[in-house]
């Protein structure tokens, strides 16, 4: 497909699909090769994953930093790399990609947009994601009023009767936070068994016992309100009956669904719906073409925000090389050089 005419073209050198915490990031190291960033994101805001999923959960593997939620992890990443200007479009998706005769690329968003860049940059996490729908009827009405897949304000659900549905690690902690404040806490489960960490799950069974949360084993079959607004929940239990329960709120944390999208029609050498790169550039089977992060994939592979960290620096110099050939690049470290304190304003 050719890119529309009647599209309006922003140059840039570098176009990063993916402002989660690695694309963040890349944007710092570019920065410091005077690189110029346009990040396009499917997502209303920056912070991917971290901010969609889990924006108060604590993350503790982060070097300085002990324990930091997802949220002030990309507020700070943001200040980080505020000198170098980033440019962020959200709420689209890359739709098209042309490589030009120069070896540049123009690229084309489902917002009827267009970039002609030297270098495209993929850190979009898994690909473009949506959340599990339990499969119960009428569901759709109460999303968005009753029925959330994430928690961006923990505190919008003080004092409220809260249902949580799953078995993993994000139903498992979010009982864990949410109990302190919320009203009144059930979790709902197919089984008896849980496939979150062990700790967690005898957290929960110790507030169980203490009767500070209710667990009840089965699904949920029917949901009662009006207009988006939850009144009561049935839940079918293990013995076939049936429970009313009254809930201000349901949490149904049943994992993702992750779409590479149009990715994967961009000819790149794809393994196992991941992107396969080198480890000296994490370059793909695309000259100008680089994917870091959970996107991709090659031998010892840890998908780890640290890990990503590093794949951005390196991917950054190899960047600059592929835009300016016949320039020397000389290594700087920031606590030494004048130039790059000149560029972070400090």
């Amino acid at each position: 497909m050719l890119p529309s005419e009647k599209a309006k073209t922003t140059k840039t050198d570098v176009v990063i699909i993916g402002a989660g915490p690695v694309g963040l990031f890349a944007v710092f190291e570019l920065g410091l090769l005077d690189l110029e960033c346009h990040l396009i994101d499917i997502l209303d805001r920056a912070g991917g994953q971290c901010a969609e999923l889990y924006p108060e959960k604590p993350i503790y593997d982060i070097p300085a930093w002990p324990v930091i939620s997802g949220h002030n992890l990309t507020e700070r990443l943001l200040e980080q790399i505020a000198p170098f200007d980033p440019q962020f479009h959200y709420n689209r998706m890359v739709t098209m990609l042309e490589k030009q005769d120069d070896g540049s690329f123009i690229v084309e968003t489902d917002e009827n947009e267009k970039f002609h860049c030297a270098v495209i940059v993929i850190a979009a996490g898994g690909g473009s994601f949506q959340p599990k729908r339990p499969p119960v009827p009428g569901i759709e009405e109460f999303e968005k009023h009753s029925v959330f897949y994430s928690i961006r304000r923990i505190e919008e659900f003080r004092d409220l009767d809260l249902l949580i549905a799953g078995g993993g690690d994000s139903a498992l902690d979010w009982t864990l936070n949410l109990q302190p404040l919320a009203k009144s806490i059930t979790l709902v489960h197919r089984r008896e068994e849980f496939r979150g960490a062990p700790d967690s799950v005898k957290k929960m069974r110790a507030l169980v016992e203490a009767g500070k949360i209710n667990l009840q084993i089965g699904q949920i079959t029917d949901l009662q309100g009006n207009c988006g607004v939850l009144e009561k929940v049935s839940i079918k239990d293990k013995e076939g009956g049936l429970n009313e329960l009254k809930v201000d709120r349901i949490l149904p944390f049943f994992g993702l669904t992750m779409k590479l999208g149009p990715v994967a029609n961009w000819g790149l050498n794809l393994h196992e719906n991941l992107i396969a790169v080198d480890t000296e550039k994490f370059a793909t089977s695309e000259p100008g073409i680089f994917a870091i992060g959970d996107i991709n994939t090659y031998p010892g592979k840890l998908k780890l925000i640290l890990s990503g960290f590093h794949e951005a620096a390196l991917m950054a110099q190899a960047a600059k090389k592929h835009i300016s050939p016949d320039e020397r690049i000389i290594f700087q470290y920031t606590t030494s050089s004048t130039k790059l304190q000149k560029k972070l304003g400090v």
